[in-house]
């Protein structure tokens, strides 16, 4: 009698398609979501095979829609990129259905009128006094966060923090050391903390911060809250080009793709990014012009240095 090879232990290639539209609808936000997650974090689908052990096929097949994740699947992808498995998850909490409301009405109401409608929201979570005068860059390496910064420091008289570098003494290691050595989400830790104790340090300060700071929600949210938040940015070629200037070629190593990661990771990041008080745009300019165009958007979060 022929045995079967395949056995009951064996995976099967592909995950069982989901059988209702709706069905078929939240697995591909399932998809989304992974897609976005690995964007926003910088991580290629090739490096998440190799960290999750699930096939780049397969993983290509979750992002586009396509597969049917298992609990575990998911599980060992949110471990991975080191989110909790709920971020992987379409929004269902009550949470989400009264956001959901609350776009449903914005989408109602006249262009003319969000920016009013946004500062009276706004006024409720935050007030100027939490912001002080501290100034926060943001946005992907390469945009000229630490040139600007550091200029922008000087010119208006107040410290310049580089959060990487605090993260670094804190830890004693440079920063790519610790993400190796201990993952992704004690460097997120640290970063935090770190953020926490530059706020409590300083009421006047530049910080210019690291380009996936905007994954951690919830430091983010800490950083829009009580820093007055500046975009720099730039097309994603002169991202590029600015990092290899610096003498690091570790995007292009072994990546033909880069390029092409570089950009997914810049629209994934894309709203988050958006969500600053202002934004700048450095490409097709000289550092001068562009430290002239950021003095001018800095100059009413500078008044707000206490004296």
């Amino acid at each position: 009698m022929r045995q079967n090879k395949a056995g009951p232990s064996r995976r099967p290639k592909t995950e069982p398609k989901p059988a209702t539209a709706a069905a078929a609808v939240f697995v591909a936000e399932i998809g989304q979501r992974v897609r976005l997650g690995r964007a926003k974090r910088g991580i290629t689908r090739r490096r998440l095979a190799e960290a999750s052990g699930i096939s780049e096929r397969y993983l290509a097949q979750i992002e586009s829609g396509l597969g049917n994740p298992s609990v575990v699947v998911l599980k060992t992808i949110a471990e991975a990129i080191d989110v909790p498995v709920v971020e992987l998850l379409p929004r269902t909490s009550a949470r989400s259905a009264a956001l959901s409301g609350i776009h449903d009405l914005l989408a109602r109401v006249p262009v003319g009128e969000l920016p009013t409608i946004g500062a009276m929201i706004e006024s409720r979570v935050v007030s100027a006094s939490d912001r002080a005068g501290r100034i926060a860059l943001v946005g992907l390496r390469g945009a000229g966060k630490s040139t600007l910064g550091r200029k922008l420091a000087a010119q208006i008289g107040v410290p310049f923090v580089e959060l990487n570098r605090v993260v670094e003494q804190e830890y004693g290691a440079s920063v790519p050391l610790l993400i190796e050595m201990s993952g992704l989400n004690t460097f997120r830790r640290y970063e935090r903390e770190c953020l926490e104790r530059v706020i409590a340090e300083h009421e006047a300060v530049v910080i210019a911060t690291a380009g996936g700071i905007v994954s951690n929600p919830d430091t983010y949210a800490l950083l829009l809250r009580r820093t007055h938040t500046i975009w720099i940015k730039a097309q994603p070629n002169e991202h590029m080009r600015r990092v290899m200037e610096q003498g690091d070629f570790r995007p292009m190593a072994q990546n033909r793709e880069a390029m092409a990661d570089l950009r997914a990771i810049l629209e994934a990041r894309r709203d988050d990014y958006a969500r600053a008080e202002a934004e700048l745009n450095t490409s097709g300019t000289t550092v001068d012009k562009s430290f002239a165009k950021l003095v001018r958007v800095a100059a009413p979060f500078a008044s707000n240095k206490r004296r």
